[in-house]
């Protein structure tokens, strides 16, 4: 509006001229000679950008408009898109757009009494994710895996009857995480909406949501291994650590400068791995609030951030197509595992310790010895890029992918099966 203003008070003539360097006088100093100039064509020209934009935002606002038909009540659409980083892969670590800055909410994060009734009952026809799976759990007894697609959709499979339990929930943006809460009865969701969903898993019951507040929506989500306490990694850079027994917040980390891409736990539940899509690394204590350490671990984004079990040690993937161990003592590289051609968006380790599966956007999984970072595994089932990965309790290896469907594969190995089938299209 201020440029509307400027340009008719040009053309009014209210305003003189922009002055214009003489061509021979110096470009710098006190002895830098102008002279008045006036500019009608530049002047209109100026006048004429911001009134077309002013003409296509008004269409843009008139265009919705017509397409809820004017109803104030209709709710708008929602759209399930394809992931932020795992759909396009970038071709270099961020540079160059206004950074995302980590500040304390101005509104800060709540929890809120359950707002949706239990979903609909068991559905009589056993249906697949119709979008990219980019979230795999498997239950402590092995029997069921919990997922979570860019369909919005929360989905419980009894991995060993091979059929659909139940779907579990839904968000109102893209689902990115599922996991089992330890009491086994209940589990925790969370998605791009910003809110993270405690939900029963006889019925799919809402029994508590934390909203994410002005850190907005969640990219990752762990549980600590008592189930006391929960840490959330958003897109806007902040770190949340949520109390899950009185269900408030317990602290709002703004550490990193670029949305969070991976998020772990230590075994004892102390401190949290975060990582970023810059490839920044943070340490932290989330019992006191506290930065531990901050590294460079990866020249592009991190992902898939696990703890190994002696707590000392942790493996980040990458999109520098990299994984890499690490010594959280030193805080030095101790091992890397090459292969993959892509993003390795998501890693999981066997119950023993000594194999790593990893998920990538070149389109495979892979297994890999831990002890010697041998590559032990490939498997491609030629769909295109794998966002999640996970070990089943009989040590095979389940992913999912862009296709939304769930497959098992054999330890050592060798072909691949269709787990749970995605959606017919």
């Amino acid at each position: 509006m201020l440029s509307i203003l400027a340009g008719l008070s040009f053309l009014a003539g209210l305003l003189p001229g922009a002055p214009r360097h003489e061509p021979s006088a110096p470009l710098f100093g006190r002895d830098a000679a102008t002279v008045p100039a006036g500019r009608p064509r530049l002047r209109r020209i100026a006048l004429a950008v911001p009134l077309s934009a002013l003409v296509v935002i008004l269409a843009d606002q008139f265009g919705r408009w017509r397409e809820t038909g004017g109803d104030a009540a209709a709710p708008a659409r929602e759209v399930a898109f394809a992931p932020a980083e795992p759909g396009t892969e970038p071709a270099s670590a961020p540079v160059a757009p206004a950074r995302q800055t980590a500040l304390a909410p101005a509104t800060p994060p709540q929890t809120l009494a359950p707002p949706r009734p239990p979903p609909p009952a068991q559905p009589t026809a056993p249906e697949g994710h119709r979008d990219a799976v980019v979230w795999l759990a498997v239950s402590a007894d092995g029997h069921q895996i919990m997922s979570a697609s860019t369909d919005r959709m929360i989905k419980l499979w009894d991995i060993d009857g091979k059929r659909l339990i139940r779907d579990l929930g839904v968000h109102k943006d893209m689902a990115r995480s599922a996991l089992f809460m330890p009491d086994g009865r209940s589990a925790l969701t969370a998605g791009d909406d910003g809110e993270i969903v405690l939900r029963q898993l006889s019925d799919g019951t809402v029994l508590h949501v934390f909203s994410s507040g002005a850190n907005g929506g969640v990219r990752q989500l762990k549980i600590s291994p008592d189930g006391k306490l929960a840490v959330s990694g958003h897109d806007t850079g902040s770190v949340v650590v949520w109390d899950l027994q009185k269900g408030t917040v317990l602290h709002v980390l703004p550490g990193h400068d670029w949305s969070v891409s991976s998020v772990a736990i230590s075994p004892d539940g102390a401190r949290a791995l975060t990582g970023s899509i810059d490839g920044e690394l943070k340490l932290w204590d989330i019992l006191a609030g506290k930065q531990l350490r901050s590294w460079h671990g990866h020249e592009r984004g991190a992902y898939g951030a696990l703890f190994l079990a002696d707590g000392h040690h942790a493996v980040t993937g990458s999109s520098d197509y990299t994984i890499k161990l690490w010594d959280l003592d030193t805080f030095k590289e101790v091992r890397r595992f090459d292969g993959h051609s892509g993003t390795v968006y998501a890693l999981a380790l066997s119950a023993d310790g000594k194999r790593l599966g990893s998920a990538s956007l070149d389109g495979t999984a892979r297994i890999w010895n831990m002890d010697t970072g041998a590559e032990i595994a490939e498997f491609d089932p030629g769909t295109g890029p794998i966002y999640s990965v996970a070990f089943a309790a009989d040590g095979t290896l389940l992913t999912g992918g862009i296709d939304g469907t769930i497959r098992n594969w054999p330890a050592a190995g060798g072909e691949g099966t269709v787990r749970f089938a995605g959606a017919p299209q």
